[in-house]
């Protein structure tokens, strides 16, 4: 698709692109919370080189923000400046199956990575079914589940730079820790390669529906939440520290500590992102109160706060 050259008061004349530019874009609806501002610009690239030639023609001192599939991630009401950009599975979604591994674009789902690699009868890769979200943002986070994470399986991932170069690197590259990579500043992922293995197809599916169920015993898995809110402590679980000081069901508004699992967050239905925001820090505060443990935020929060947003 063709654009014209986009315009904003802040941002001056964009770069054409054969994707899609939009102005004062809503974003709270591309979250899981359902919750949060605009973006200023959102830009779905058509391919990667439309991504690269939109980078290098753009003003180096405009920001710009990536987003996934909006499961880890939290959008303040104020909304985002600058560019917000989101790969669209149309155009980095493929995925391919090799003999020992996969290579996939950064817009594909994990689980139907998992999926894929069930089918083909490759193991290793069925964590990923129980990882919300797309494998950009997985690889972005060093996401992980039920004993495994990103680290363990990632070969190499493509990547285009804030100037518009376009590299492959290794995974030492990412220097990988505990949800946590640093690509290079600024980077966008846009496709990766997954290391497996053969194995069994009644084995892998069996772990498959393992997976499944025990994120549907154990997970408000169909309630507007962003997943795992606060990363593990060395040592502990972050939801046995939030239920020891009392945050189990906790409520501000319409935000709510699940009582199900209470390292997610829920919105119930017509709270904002700083409501959520809020209840999180309100839980952090008792949890050191309680405990000296000063929990780490999992969720990805970006953006600005109503007050500084507004008026934009």
């Amino acid at each position: 698709m063709s654009a014209v050259p986009l315009a904003r008061p802040s941002l001056g004349p964009l770069p054409s692109v054969r994707g899609r530019l939009v102005a004062d874009a809503p974003l709270g609806a591309l979250t899981w919370f359902r919750a949060g501002g605009r973006a200023e610009v959102l830009f779905r690239p058509a391919d990667t080189e439309d991504l690269a030639t939109f980078l290098r023609a753009l003003d180096p001192g405009i920001p710009v923000t990536v987003v996934g599939a909006g499961s880890n991630l939290l959008v303040r009401d104020g909304g985002v400046a600058g560019i917000v950009v989101r790969l669209p599975a149309s155009g980095f979604g493929c995925i391919a199956i090799e003999a020992d591994g996969i290579v996939a674009g950064a817009a594909a789902l994990d689980r139907t990575v998992a999926e894929a690699a069930a089918k083909a009868g490759l193991a290793g890769l069925s964590f990923l079914s129980g990882i919300p979200g797309s494998l950009g943002g997985a690889v972005a986070m060093n996401a992980g589940a039920y004993g495994a994470e990103i680290a363990d399986v990632l070969d190499w991932a493509e990547i285009v730079t804030r100037d518009g170069t376009t590299l492959r690197l290794a995974a030492c590259a990412f220097a990988f820790s505990y949800r946590h990579a640093r690509p290079p500043p600024g980077a966008i992922v846009t496709r990766v390669r997954l290391r497996a293995r053969p194995g069994d197809t009644v084995a892998i599916a069996a772990e498959m529906a393992r997976i499944r169920a025990a994120r549907e015993a154990t997970q408000p898995v169909r309630g507007r939440t962003g997943g795992s809110t606060f990363k593990n402590p060395p040592g502990a679980k972050a939801w046995e520290l939030i239920d020891a000081a009392g945050c189990r069901g906790l409520r501000r508004g319409d935000a709510q500590v699940s009582e199900k699992h209470c390292n997610f967050l829920l919105n119930l239905g017509q709270a904002t992102a700083a409501d959520l925001e809020a209840l999180g820090e309100e839980v952090r505060t008792r949890v050191r109160a309680a405990t000296g443990v000063a929990l780490e935020w999992e969720i990805r929060r970006i953006g600005r706060p109503l007050a500084e947003g507004a008026g934009r």
